[in-house]
């Protein structure tokens, strides 16, 4: 049985400084788990339906979508579904919307590292 694909989905954008955030942000993640990839919803490439279908032709039936997003606004509460719901129809893949990452308490943590560091590193 084939792991399933996880992606890690982003907004997107025509600036490719914004996409360069999201794929270092993503970096740990893609290091980590073998078939994991980034995609964007729009505006950049790769999209879902590029990273779906891969997966597809790998063999690889089940994809987990973990959304880069703060909170499920209309993208993650409309959009995104409308998306999968076609995806799932020209791939033939079983796709579930994890909670979007701004949801779990690990990243309210994560935060407040990152603010630590920088109270440590301010002028005395």
């Amino acid at each position: 049985m084939n792991s399933p694909c996880i992606i890690l989905l982003a907004h997107g954008s025509s600036d490719k400084r914004w996409c360069e955030t999201f794929e270092k942000l993503a970096e740990p993640t893609l290091k980590s788990i073998d078939d994991a990839r980034i995609a964007y919803m729009e505006l950049a490439e790769p999209s879902m339906d590029t990273v779906i279908g891969e997966a597809v032709s790998r063999g690889t039936r089940d994809v987990i979508i973990v959304p880069l997003f703060l909170a499920a606004g209309r993208h993650l509460r409309k959009d995104v579904p409308a998306m999968i719901a076609d995806l799932e129809k020209t791939h033939g893949a079983r796709i579930r919307l994890a909670p979007p990452i701004g949801e779990n308490p690990l990243l309210g943590e994560a935060i407040r590292d990152v603010v630590m560091l920088q109270l440590e590193q301010a002028p005395a």
